[in-house]
């Protein structure tokens, strides 16, 4: 149900804010720069006015004549021309001036909305620029009730911060507060989190807080504090989480969380790449920012963090006296995605080399408790340990997947899984992913089997565009099917415009075969989740056990009875051996789910390749 809700503006000390009264506030911090003039236009020229600065290095200028919709930029002592890095919206892409928002302006509808908890996620993660033919937060909404239908409940939207050029993944993003103005307005990305809270869906935004994209980063320039030259990352000096004059840094950071959060009424954040962020504080950033969610209008509504972590660093997932998250609410799973996939294809090189051992069995140690890695040391690695122990954490804990935009398109053709090997056991770990205990994901196009790849593609200018175009075949080029120059040559080219444009997904594929049938089986297997899982996941599943028999994995997770007064055992039966076996012990409890499942005159199951059988053994069957 619609219900009128008051509109929602963030307050922060950074960008352009409207006054009660009339006029707007500009502020721009940037201690290192003596004076700053205010370049503003209405619908003429640009305008310049001085701006007051103060002791801490602050800039800022009431200007009575602006409004919303005006233009404005930063006029730096240098005579360099420089967008708001605050900006709440750039339509003129990254090296043009900042226009003015009046965040009133949206009438949102989501009045009674409070969020879903976070047992109930089945998390659908989508780039807006290819999901539809449009490529726009329009185009996306209209797509909304096909996911509801399925029986996805979250949306996870790759990175929306205005980017350079007009196509990207969007983890190169510069303004941290624009929405991309390729996808749209910020008001039409707004009326897509309100049609998803209409449809009961959460809308999870991925952010980046490790580094800024390296073409239209003027902070550089403008404030050279946002970065430590004393931490190095692969893209240079490391954001100033922890140096001389942070705070202003930290608090950035903090506010464009909140603001995402609290003006656009987002679920939660998906913070990308955790393990980069370079931070020495007593508070690491990212339990602040948590913190400050949770504190703030998390007293509200649910709210929640992903976590993308190499490090496995569980101590960011613990939980307080009630179970509910400290920081993070769960993190991805590429532990069991890699176990995964090495399963499927038998591919072993780069960071699968870690799971090329056991590979059936370290799939099942990922989908009994979360991460594979918990303190060993990782060959990949050169025998470095890797990972925590994670085995007093819920199972939901673990974002769970078999397909990611990282997964697919860091792939030098960005096939996706079942073009690389068995469909018939990708359908059977799919049904194991989404019928355990993880809280599940989708990429976009998954759950029909999309033909489209997904590649990596970008939109820089000409002479960074040929550095990644080079960097990336060269990248590749310590593969064994790449040695060759020609074989690194037919790697598709990330700034062309055909590489972003075969990487749309074809939505008149879910009518025709065998992607319609594969839409049906998915859309099953969560209308099980929903009926079945959900009730009994309320109170948090815990650790479970799983065995090998040759191919055969068996599992079993205890979970909790929505009253919590009672048990139920989850069980779970899967073959991934190259021919039917016999002779195979049933599972206890009632079968809730089975494919390739016989049976034989002695009771005993037949399994083949592929089969998955599902039981749920409640108190009552003894």
């Amino acid at each position: 149900m619609n219900v009128p809700s008051m509109s929602s503006v963030h307050t922060m000390p950074f960008g352009a804010s409207l006054v009660e009264g009339g006029g707007v506030m500009f502020s721009l911090w940037a201690p290192s720069q003596h004076a700053v003039l205010l370049e503003h236009a209405a619908l003429g020229d640009f305008v310049a006015s001085k701006m007051q600065r103060d002791a801490q290095g602050w800039h800022r200028l009431h200007l009575n004549a602006a409004r919303a919709g005006d233009s404005y930029r930063f006029r730096l002592p240098d005579g360099l021309a420089v967008p708001d890095p605050a900006s709440r919206f750039n339509p003129g892409d990254v090296h043009a001036a900042s226009q003015v928002i009046d965040p009133t302006a949206y009438a949102w509808q989501d009045g009674a909305w409070r969020g879903r908890p976070w047992h109930e996620a089945v998390v659908y993660e989508l780039h807006l620029g290819s999901f539809t033919p449009e490529g726009t937060f329009a185009a996306a909404k209209r797509r909304l009730p096909y996911l509801a239908e399925l029986g996805v409940t979250a949306i996870e939207l790759m990175p929306v911060a205005d980017f350079a050029g007009k196509r990207g993944w969007g983890y190169d993003g510069v303004l941290l507060f624009a929405p991309e103005a390729a996808y749209g307005t910020p008001n039409e990305l707004k009326s897509l989190v309100d049609a998803a809270h209409g449809l009961a869906l959460m809308v999870l935004l991925d952010v980046v807080y490790n580094h800024f994209g390296p073409e239209g980063n003027y902070l550089h320039a403008a404030c050279p504090e946002f970065f430590n030259p004393a931490h190095q990352t692969p893209w240079g000096a490391a954001i100033n989480y922890d140096g001389a004059l942070s705070r202003p840094v930290r608090d950035f950071f903090i506010h464009n969380a909140l603001y995402w959060v609290e003006e656009f009424h987002f679920d939660g954040l998906r913070m990308d790449a955790v393990h980069a962020i370079r931070d020495d504080s007593p508070l690491h950033i990212v339990r602040e920012i948590c913190t400050r969610l949770r504190e703030g209008p998390g007293q509200e509504r649910a709210l929640h963090v992903v976590l993308e972590n190499e490090d496995n660093g569980a101590r960011l997932l613990a939980r307080d006296g009630r179970g509910g998250a400290i920081n993070g609410s769960a993190q991805w799973n590429d532990d069991l995605h890699h176990a995964a996939h090495v399963l499927i294809t038998g591919q072993t090189d780069g960071y699968y080399t870690d799971f090329a051992d056991a590979p059936l069995a370290q799939f099942g140690r990922a989908l009994s408790e979360g991460f594979i890695y918990q303190g060993q040391a990782s060959r990949f690695r050169s025998g470095a340990t890797r990972g925590e122990r994670c085995t007093d954490l819920p199972l939901s804990s673990f974002v769970s997947f078999l397909q990611s935009h990282d997964q697919i398109g860091n792939r030098p053709f960005g096939e996706r899984l079942h073009q690389l090997g068995d469909p018939v056991l990708v359908r059977a770990a799919l049904a194991c992913v989404l019928l355990s205990p993880h809280v599940p994901m989708l990429f976009m196009g998954e759950e029909f089997a999309a033909s489209t790849p997904f590649l990596y593609f970008c939109d820089f200018g000409p002479d960074l565009a040929k550095a990644v175009a080079d960097g990336r075949r060269a990248e590749f080029g310590g593969l064994a099917a790449f040695t060759d120059e020609a074989a690194r040559a037919a790697i598709p080219d990330p700034n062309a415009e055909s590489t972003f444009v075969a990487s749309r997904l074809l939505w008149e594929e879910i009518e025709t075969q065998p992607h319609r049938q594969w839409l049906a089986d998915v859309r099953a297997l969560l209308t099980l989740r929903r009926t079945m899982l959900f009730p009994l996941l309320e109170s948090s599943a815990s650790q479970g056990t799983f065995s090998c028999d040759g191919d055969t994995l068996r599992l079993h997770w205890a979970l909790a009875k929505t009253d919590g007064t009672a048990t139920a055992q989850l069980h779970l039966l899967a073959h991934f051996g190259a021919d039917d076996t016999r002779g195979v012990a049933a599972l206890p409890g009632h079968t809730v789910f089975a494919q390739g499942l016989g049976s034989e005159d002695d009771g005993q199951w037949r399994l083949a390749r592929g089969a998955v059988v599902v039981t749920l053994q409640e108190s009552s069957d003894g």
